[in-house]
């Protein structure tokens, strides 16, 4: 988007294929349908086939099997390579069971999209891509070349070739779906739980500092006692000793016992901190609080209130709406050209805070599309944002009642980003 949406960059979702174990279990159970298919067609529909080949390709997957088990361990997680070489493998051999049964004749052969469709959902999209063409080679020459269908001899089957192309197109058409819908799908799976999963750790930083904030304070406060025990000891040593180097060494304690209690007394404004941190605040000086960090910027932060003074909400600080707030309010100041807006208006039944700036704006095709993570755009700004600030600001804040919406206040800009409550889910008065 138009707009950087977090300081820094981020790769995107990294590709974690299934336990080999996971496959492995696949594999065993399509071994053990194959073999019941095989079996019930050459003796349950007495059908003529050449049962030692299928038997034998069968046995070939379960030694293949049985060694990668025995080679890496049912935990190990195959490397992207690795697990597309054994869905390739997957698809050479039950294409080699249907070119003994029958070629595309044979009702199974919808099978072939199996590997493709696990492909997509675990592998990136050239291990897809690769995955996807062989099964589309493998389709087309059993297409030109299969063994006869099993079938009664006293009744052959025939199809017309019409029809096998048919099933043809049909099979690379489903290729090309399942790898297209199915990668998708999956690809963005992996990116809601990547950033819900920076939410969650940069709520739990915020959380950290605030937990060191109070313990820094209260190890301050137990501390303060027996520092002030030992200076009143040592000032009662000094004035009852002669001068001698001793009494130098006294007074280096006395000096550094103080320049203790001073440090101290810094950690102790950390609680201050704290308190305040999750204290009550009118809606107003909650907004000035967060930007105050802006101030020296050359862009300045106008915050305009819209209501009865007497009737202000009095917000409860929580990490969540702080983080949230300020990540807006710092993507504002970053892109506006000269200053940055903060509207809050409210009225007895609602809270609303409206951050404006005169930057470039929002890409207009993304706009239906903000606060998704991983987001980037070409347009009138280039840049490498990825959206994932943005979103992990919108899930802080939704989780605290509000409702956000994006939008550009002009044709050449302007970004708008407009966030309301219900009051009394935001007021601790109401």
């Amino acid at each position: 988007m138009n707009k950087k949406t977090e300081n820094g960059t981020h790769s995107t979702s990294r590709h974690r294929p299934l336990r080999l174990s996971t496959l492995i279990r696949l594999r065993w159970l399509a071994l053990a349908s194959q073999t019941v298919a095989v079996l019930y067609v050459a003796f349950g529909l007495n059908f003529p086939l050449p049962l030692l080949e299928c038997l034998s390709l069968i046995a070939l997957s379960a030694l293949f099997n049985t060694v990668l088990l025995l080679r890496f361990g049912a935990g190990h997680r195959p490397t992207n390579a690795l697990a597309a070489a054994q869905l390739a493998f997957d698809s050479i051999q039950l294409s080699g069971l249907l070119w003994l049964t029958g070629g595309l004749q044979n009702p199974f052969a919808i099978l072939l999209m199996a590997p493709v469709s696990v492909s997509a959902s675990i592998l990136p999209q050239r291990e897809t891509i690769l995955v996807s063409a062989l099964a589309a080679v493998l389709t087309s020459i059993l297409a030109l070349s299969h063994m006869p269908l099993p079938w009664r001899a006293e009744h052959p089957i025939m199809f017309d070739p019409l029809y096998i192309g048919g099933i043809w197109i049909a099979l690379l058409s489903g290729y090309v779906f399942v790898a297209v819908y199915a990668g998708r799908v999956a690809r963005e799976a992996r990116q809601l739980a990547d950033a819900l999963a920076a939410t969650e750790l940069a709520l739990s930083r915020q959380q950290q500092l605030s937990a060191l904030d109070g313990l820094a304070a209260a190890a301050a406060h137990e501390l303060g006692t027996p520092l002030s025990t030992i200076v009143l000891a040592a000032k009662e040593m000094l004035s009852e000793m002669k001068e001698s180097p001793l009494k130098e060494d006294v007074k280096l304690i006395i000096e550094q016992s103080i320049r203790c209690r001073t440090i101290l007394a810094k950690l102790r404004s950390l609680d201050d901190g704290e308190e305040k941190l999750f204290s009550a605040v009118l809606l107003s000086e909650l907004l000035a609080e967060l930007t105050q960090p802006f101030a020296h910027y050359e862009k300045p932060v106008r915050i305009h209130k819209l209501g009865a003074t007497e009737n202000e909400p009095v917000i409860l600080r929580n990490v969540g709406l702080l983080y949230g707030l300020g990540n807006l309010i710092e993507n504002a100041v970053q892109f506006a050209r000269a200053e940055v807006t903060i509207q809050a208006s409210w009225s007895p039944a609602r809270i609303e805070i409206t951050i404006t700036d005169d930057g470039p704006g929002f890409a207009p095709d993304l706009l239906s599309r903000l606060g998704e993570p991983y987001l980037s755009a070409r347009g009138r700004r280039q840049n490498n944002g990825l959206g994932l600030g943005v979103f992990i600001a919108k899930t802080l804040l939704e989780r605290t009642g509000a409702k956000i919406s994006f939008s550009n206040t002009h044709m050449e800009g302007h970004a708008r980003v407009a966030l309301v409550w219900v009051r009394q889910d935001l007021d601790v008065i109401r």
